[in-house]
């Protein structure tokens, strides 16, 4: 997902693009990175009997989050829905962003504040977590997403990466990106690390929302043409990555951006 275990997502997708990019054009790429954008994510696994009152529990959530992004403290926010289940993960997620941990910690002090960090929907999750994650690659188009997809994936740096190997990664991953962003096919990608390591160092995610269904389609179709268009297969992904801890997430999404 947004969970971004799940901030929960076609893994060969996302390895076909890179790994079908040889260094030399990794280098090719003008990519720099953003100011710092901060993620929370709260995480849920909730029982079954639960899962159709989700939908009115985020509304109720809405208010807190529409008048932190109002004034500038947040810059999106949204909710997912888990739709490969697995045992042990969560089955909803929700979460909000800004542009400093400050912004994060306000808007939650806000929820506890109003009481809404213990609803009775939340109360009745099985499994409850939080992450918080950092992007300094990320983009979108301004606006709200209905019931859209996330597509995101985790990947696991060797031992032995550079220490910059999210930035190398990255000049291959943001261009492809880019270009589905301005051409509507996607909605919103990002690049995420932990800001608090609840994980073992070295994780990151790569997530990207789709307003529809036939976007998937899509956003498969654009990473093969990407994968042609480079046929020398590059070390540099396979290199860098431990494919054994590799998950993928699929959510429908509900998300604003300002």
């Amino acid at each position: 997902m947004k969970s971004k275990k799940s901030r929960f997502f076609v893994a060969v997708l996302t390895f076909g693009l890179i790994a079908g990019l040889a260094l030399p054009a990794l280098a090719q790429n003008e990519v720099k990175e953003k100011p710092r954008m901060y993620t929370y994510v709260a995480l849920w696994e909730l029982p079954r009997a639960q899962w159709n009152g989700w939908a009115k529990s985020e509304a109720e959530d809405n208010s807190i989050l529409q008048g932190a992004m109002a004034n500038g403290t947040l810059v999106s926010y949204g909710d997912d829905t888990n739709l490969v289940h697995q045992p042990d993960q969560p089955t909803h997620d929700d979460w909000f962003q800004s542009m400093s941990m400050a912004g994060l910690m306000n808007t939650l002090e806000q929820f506890y504040k109003s009481g809404r960090a213990a609803t009775p929907m939340q109360e009745s999750a099985t499994k409850h977590w939080d992450d918080i994650y950092v992007s300094r690659y990320y983009n979108w188009k301004p606006g709200s997403v209905k019931d859209g997809y996330s597509y995101g994936s985790s990947y696991k740096l060797k031992d032995d990466a550079p220490n910059d190997a999210v930035d190398i990664l990255a000049k291959a991953i943001v261009p492809q990106m880019e270009k589905m962003l301005s051409a509507g096919v996607i909605s919103e990608y990002e690049i995420d690390t932990a800001a608090v390591h609840t994980d073992s160092p070295g994780t990151f995610w790569i997530f990207w929302i789709a307003p529809n269904a036939d976007a998937l389609d899509k956003t498969s179709a654009n990473l093969r043409d990407a994968l042609k268009a480079n046929p020398l297969i590059a070390p540099a992904f396979d290199s860098m990555v431990d494919f054994k801890p590799h998950r993928d997430y699929l959510t429908r999404t509900n998300a604003t951006y300002k």
